[in-house]
């Protein structure tokens, strides 16, 4: 296994040194961002909600909370992730994202050690958690509102610290082959299941999204206890990340979770078939463009988040 990190060591280097010429894995931020222009009608109900929490650059002085559904909520009382730590760093600064649930913060460096020693892994590179204030996003996610899911690249942290420069600009490596079918061996190593592996184990987590081939491998690869197995669930667009998401954690009674999942591995044949089918890895285009769908507004959200909203800042 340590040769095989060490192929990639040498891959990601390349990448980043080459400024991350492959095809992006999410957005690039900028080494410059600028703040959001004053709303001209802040109170207009139509208004989406979006807008109002991507102004928020800092969290409200509440006690935690996660408020609502994962995909349609948002969080008082958010704790920062360290943007370096011994064994992560995090990615796209700009987009001040690097928010969560005190328990999510505390999961994401438990795991970058775990990692370390159990993988060997050089380090995580943290995406996407939440906003300050969680609630609904500018771009890049449905989900990601309550402070209870990130984003982990499974390119592994190179062995410096990132300029500026290279947080926002290098893309995360594509772990899937070219035919969707399954991974790519070039570049996904026995380290990735191992970290995976460590991620699905953490008792708070209830579900982890990848992609199917990245699933499929899993199955074919993990050794021992398998349980940890039944957390990960194949998702689209998760070739270059994996995505963690908590239980609703306690003190958080206006938290509301998912229903819990089957405890089976999900790897049996019929488990990943609807993935491989050629409609789903080639979708045709549609005749017609779907219809952007309106965002959510501050009247859909539950009623606590205006108040997270109106809160002032925590003292930084």
């Amino acid at each position: 296994m340590q040769s095989r990190l060490v192929v990639i060591s040498i891959f990601v280097s390349l990448l980043f040194v080459a400024g991350g010429t492959m095809a992006a894995a999410q957005d690039k931020g900028s080494v410059d961002p600028k703040p959001l222009p004053p709303l001209a009608h802040p109170n207009d109900p139509k208004l989406g909600a979006k807008e109002l929490f991507a102004r928020k650059v800092l969290p409200a002085a509440m006690q935690t909370q996660s408020i609502g559904a994962y995909n349609k909520g948002c969080l008082a009382g958010a704790e920062q992730m360290p943007l370096n730590g011994e064994t992560w760093q995090v990615m796209r600064l700009s987009r001040n994202r690097y928010w969560g649930h005190p328990d999510m913060i505390a999961l994401l460096k438990r795991l970058s050690s775990k990692a370390h020693k159990d993988a060997g892994w050089p380090g995580i590179l943290v995406g996407d958690i939440g906003q300050p204030r969680g609630g609904p996003a500018l771009s890049g996610h449905a989900s990601h509102q309550i402070g209870l899911d990130a984003d982990i690249w499974l390119t592994p942290m190179p062995d410096r610290r990132l300029s500026r420069e290279e947080r926002e600009e290098t893309s995360a490596v594509m772990m899937v082959r070219d035919d969707r079918l399954d991974i790519d061996p070039m570049v996904f190593t026995p380290g990735h299941v191992l970290v995976i592996r460590d991620a699905a184990q953490e008792p708070g987590v209830q579900r982890i999204f990848v992609n199917a081939a990245i699933k499929k491998a899993l199955c074919r690869d993990a050794k021992g206890d398998r349980s940890w197995l039944s957390k990960i669930r194949p998702w689209w667009g998760h070739d270059y990340h994996f995505h963690i998401r908590l239980l609703c954690p306690p003190g958080s009674p206006k938290c509301e979770g998912q229903k819990s999942q089957s405890e089976e591995e999900g790897c049996k044949p019929a488990d990943l078939a609807y993935w491989f089918k050629d409609e789903v890895l080639h979708p045709k285009p549609p005749v017609e463009p779907p219809k952007p769908k309106p965002g959510l507004t501050l009247a859909q959200l539950p009623a606590e988040c205006r108040k997270v909203l109106a809160a002032p800042n925590t003292k930084q």
